[in-house]
């Protein structure tokens, strides 16, 4: 979740303590636990979340389009 602990919250806390990383954003797809998101960020970076994940779709979308992935 964006806001309070999701399913995979404690390996999203795993990851994030182990890189050293001010935030961490950990999409699961068919898991163990079934699919889910966790976010882990200061308030600042998690206020800039919509925009860095539009920023992400459009780059998914203008390498596909490219034929890159």
């Amino acid at each position: 979740m964006s806001i309070g602990p999701g399913k995979y919250d404690a390996l999203c806390t795993e990851i994030r303590e182990e890189t050293k990383a001010q935030g961490v954003i950990l999409m699961v797809f068919d898991g163990d636990q079934g699919g889910g998101f966790s976010v882990q960020a200061p308030f600042e970076l998690t206020l800039g979340l919509p925009a860095i994940l539009r920023n992400l779709a459009q780059q998914i979308e203008d390498d596909l389009k490219k034929g890159k992935l």
